[in-house]
């Protein structure tokens, strides 16, 4: 009895099994479905409330609510980009591949909103508080760390929205196919990850810059 007992469980394991091998069905295709979407209804609540807001520092007289909305977007672009490219950049690198397509189909979607907002609202108020505030009007040789300030956000907006938008759009859907090309993703990686370090620099350099701009010429 306990031989017919063990030969029905295992009749019944293997026919569980095949039931969830189903024909047709591909593991690669499964994951490929499964895989995070690019657009979510949330991110397009956040870049409203985001623009909201930088609407209302604009159109305020508040010099105090330009600023804060200046700094505080000014900081969570920074913050985010020193700490993609100087810590998860290095820990892309040193886990396992699976382990690294997993953490890039997660944090690809949210990143393609949330930097270009950061980065709009940032370079936006900032603007219009120099504006407010007279930095605009500076004699030289002060002058010149304004247009050091506008360089700066200048090359950061074009390598945001130029390279590495594209290129983490491009892994994104790489990653999203049900037989990705490995070798193709971590080509696209490795400049990713050298632009968003080089992106982390041009942060820490206007860092410097803003650092002048409070304590005065």
């Amino acid at each position: 009895m306990q031989g017919v007992s063990e030969t029905r469980r295992e009749t019944m394991s293997a026919g569980r099994e095949a039931a969830a091998r189903a024909p047709g069905q591909d593991p690669a295709r499964e994951r490929a479905a499964d895989a995070p979407r690019l657009f979510d209804p949330r991110y397009l609540a956040g870049i409203g409330a985001a623009l909201v807001l930088l609407l209302a520092a604009i159109t305020s007289r508040s010099v105090w609510f330009l600023n804060f909305v200046h700094v505080l977007a000014g900081v969570l672009w920074t913050g985010i980009d020193l700490f993609i490219g100087f810590v998860i950049g290095p820990i892309l690198r040193r886990i396992p591949p699976e382990a690294r397509r997993a953490v890039i189909a997660r944090l690809t979607p949210v990143m393609t909103f949330l930097m270009p907002t950061l980065a709009i609202v940032t370079g936006t108020a900032g603007y219009v508080l120099a504006g407010r505030i007279g930095y605009l009007d500076l004699p030289y040789p002060a002058f010149a760390w304004v247009v050091a300030a506008l360089t700066i956000l200048t090359l950061l907006t074009v390598q945001g929205m130029g390279l590495l938008l594209p290129l983490s759009l491009t892994v994104f859907f790489e990653l999203r196919k049900p037989a990705p090309d490995g070798a193709r993703i971590w080509r696209l990686m490795r400049i990713q990850i050298k632009a968003v370090a080089l992106q982390g620099l041009l942060q820490v350099a206007i860092l410097v810059v803003m650092a002048r701009f409070v304590t005065g010429f």
